[in-house]
């Protein structure tokens, strides 16, 4: 089955930090671009970080942007989001994505192509 799996999840306090991986099975994840997302409780679920397939262009939304880091090994078949000076706000599921079709530029993100998700991992930063 084409899958993808979240993993590193977890309780922080404000400032500390987590980083989540992203591990496909059943293909090879490195011909994709890759889509990190979020959904916090009463809120629309948003685009917080992408990478491209070659990893030469990566964006971030701009709540995140200089606390989170995006990366890649595509031999791994893996992407991994590394949080740091994590805020209260950054509360939230999770959810690593790609597509066949799936668009990531670090001018632009366009967000409609991601139809393959893992399941979603919870990160909860509280005092």
């Amino acid at each position: 089955q084409v899958q993808l799996v979240e993993s590193g999840g977890g309780s922080v306090q404000p400032g500390g930090s987590l980083t989540l991986s992203c591990t496909s099975s059943g293909f090879n994840l490195h011909y994709y671009a890759v889509g990190w997302f979020r959904q916090a409780p009463g809120k629309e679920r948003e685009g917080v970080s992408c990478v491209s397939s070659s990893a030469s262009d990566t964006y971030y939304t701009d709540s995140v942007k200089g606390r989170f880091t995006i990366s890649r090994d595509n031999a791994r078949n893996t992407a991994t989001l590394q949080m740091s000076s994590l805020k209260l706000e950054d509360t939230a599921v999770y959810f690593c994505a790609t597509g066949i079709s799936a668009h990531c530029g670090s001018d632009h993100w366009i967000t409609h192509n991601y139809d393959v998700w893992g399941r979603g991992i919870q990160v909860t930063v509280s005092s």
